[in-house]
């Protein structure tokens, strides 16, 4: 079996179709290329990915059977989460329909 670690973020404030732009930017990178290519990209997306990289970094020096150096991003994806409905007013009193969209995130991380 391999050894991997991973992180998981559920509802995150984001579409899935905008957190997949970033996620292809650094899917299969080493880690600290990755964090470094998020922090200089100017999206939502890369915020949140660059905190849940973090944290899966995290969650692989505390289990202390990796090296840190050699880790890179096995798998990443970026699933649809359920849409918060709401409603906007419109004229003549009418609404019109909102959805906003989440989005659920899967990072694993492996040794090189």
């Amino acid at each position: 079996m391999e050894n991997n670690v991973s992180a998981k973020l559920s509802h995150a404030r984001i579409g899935a179709q905008k957190a997949r732009l970033v996620a292809d930017l650094v899917r299969g990178k080493n880690v600290d290329l990755a964090l470094r290519m998020l922090t200089f990209s100017d999206k939502k997306g890369a915020v949140i990915l660059k905190k849940l990289i973090e944290s899966a970094v995290a969650n692989a020096d505390q289990k202390k059977t990796m090296d840190m150096d050699k880790l890179f991003i096995h798998t990443l994806m970026v699933n649809e989460g359920p849409s918060l409905k709401r409603f906007r007013p419109r004229a003549q009193g009418r609404a019109y329909g909102v959805k906003k969209k989440t989005s659920h995130i899967i990072v694993t991380l492996a040794e090189r």
